[in-house]
């Protein structure tokens, strides 16, 4: 199953930007090696804001929820990262339910 995955994430007034591009380093490593394993099929980072995109393909919404819990950045700042998800169909498939429908 496919998923967009859209995170926003802020830091504390207290955090230096340092500790913030820390953790954002261990995650990227984390995201790279998901990429390649073939959990994330792409990710990009949204110039100028910090926002990252990912699209990924798996089992389903336990193991998308075990992957979430389980990232570098929100365990160790979580309360500062907002994630909105959808999940995906592939357009090819929608087009065919639609004209499914037109031809009854």
């Amino acid at each position: 199953m496919l998923y967009h995955l859209d995170f926003s994430v802020t830091y504390a007034a207290d955090m230096k930007q340092n500790d913030l591009f820390t953790i954002w380093a261990e995650e990227a490593g984390v995201a790279l090696g998901a990429k390649e394993a073939g959990a994330v099929v792409d990710l990009w980072k949204v110039a100028g804001e910090r926002r990252v995109i990912a699209i990924l393909n798996l089992d389903g919404p336990d193991t998308l929820d075990q992957i979430l819990m389980d990232l570098p950045i929100m365990q160790k700042m979580g309360q500062h990262v907002e994630v909105k998800v959808s999940a995906l169909r592939r357009y090819e498939d929608f087009a065919a339910d639609v004209k499914e429908r037109l031809d009854r």
